[in-house]
């Protein structure tokens, strides 16, 4: 039986966005014998820590280091709800892994859907200043035990793809220890199981899973990570067409979580296979949201251009879900560039109160036939 055949996700979990508190009851109610609150953040808010297995290979995950990507937060969620329905699957998985996952570490961040958390800090570029509560939890756990191998769980914009045409649903990165970009052995590591996972799911979202970046970043949690010994793969959720509230990409994101930690037993630490890890493509940066072509503009003088549109997502107060609001990204050539939704405005009209769109402005005008 292959995991993705018994993919469920979980029902208690409908939209994107999770509510910090509904999460907390969720795991009090369902997980009470697995969690333990291991500190809380900068407003008070709990941070838990959920451990399941008894096996001898040791790794440790967290989600929401940034507060507006949950996906690996539904991912887990959506793992043990589907592993419920296969006892045969989750005990191979639990009696070959211990695995310590920590819930939402940023729960500020997570509440309001930001990047940052509630001291304006970016948790990921906070490990040397430790200026955050959050990101002295994150450490204190690996100082606490020794893993072989850590999760870091996020999700990208939709602006990457593989190869110009096909979005970036699922990219992944065994992370450089040093500037020069050193294949070492614990890289290798990484490299050995996001092969496996590539293996597994480049038949189901083909086209769809790319390499990151590899650049080297002094103060990036995983980077640390990997240069102080442990091996730490990088997950980035990304777009699946015509799906901004991530569902598809959840449900991927989930099978490929199932697989690297199944690709870890079958590796046993071993970093056989590694090289088809250079075989998945890397990012582009190509596309924005949508591209308005052959825009003429009410000016005295003829003017036709392109205005590209990427959405900002908001958490409105009151609302269960976040907003999609359009803004005004580029103005001019945008030929370099494609959109997800492309509109040719030959021969329509261009409504707006200023005679030019407004560059990182909410979206104000209308096209009319």
């Amino acid at each position: 039986m292959n995991f993705e055949q018994i993919y469920q996700q979980n029902p208690d979990f409908p939209n994107r966005y999770i509510s910090p508190e509904n999460l907390f009851s969720y795991l009090h109610k369902n997980l009470g014998d697995y969690i333990r609150e291991i500190g809380t953040s900068y407003l008070g808010k709990p941070v838990y820590q959920l451990t399941i297995g008894k096996g001898n290979i040791n790794v440790l995950a967290w989600s929401q280091m940034h507060g507006n990507e949950s996906n690996a937060t539904h991912a887990m969620l959506d793992l043990l709800f589907s592993l419920n329905k296969a006892p045969d699957l989750r005990d191979e998985l639990f009696d070959n892994i211990q695995l310590d996952f920590i819930f939402m570490l940023n729960p500020d961040g997570s509440e309001r859907w930001t990047r940052l958390n509630a001291s304006d800090i970016d948790l990921n570029r906070d490990f040397h200043n430790e200026a955050s509560k959050e990101i002295k939890l994150l450490k204190a756990a690996v100082t606490n035990k020794k893993y072989d191998y850590a999760l870091n769980l996020h999700e990208q914009r939709t602006i990457f793809t593989t190869d110009g045409i096909h979005p970036a649903t699922l990219s992944f990165l065994a992370p450089s220890e040093n500037v020069e970009r050193t294949v070492t052995e614990n890289r290798k590591k990484c490299m050995a199981v996001i092969a496996g996972i590539y293996t597994h799911l480049k038949e189901l979202i083909p086209n769809q899973i790319g390499r990151y970046s590899d650049e080297f970043y002094p103060a990036s949690t995983g980077d640390n990570f990997i240069k102080a010994g442990m091996p730490t793969i990088l997950f980035e959720g990304g777009h699946f067409a015509d799906d901004y509230t991530r569902t598809g990409t959840r449900k991927y994101y989930t099978i490929a979580f199932y697989y690297a930690l199944k690709t870890m037993i079958e590796l046993n630490s071993d970093t056989e296979g590694w090289e088809a890890y250079l075989e998945i493509p890397e990012n582009k940066e190509t596309h924005y949201d949508i591209i308005y072509r052959n825009v003429k503009l009410n000016t005295d003088h003829e003017c036709v251009l392109d205005i590209a549109v990427q959405y900002r997502e908001v958490k409105e107060e009151g609302m269960d879900e976040i907003s999609f609001v359009p803004f005004v990204m580029e103005v001019g050539d945008v030929k370099q560039r494609k959109g997800w939704k492309e509109i040719d405005c030959t021969g329509k009209k261009f409504i707006c109160p200023t005679k030019y769109p407004k560059l990182d402005a909410e979206v104000n005008f209308l096209i009319e036939d």
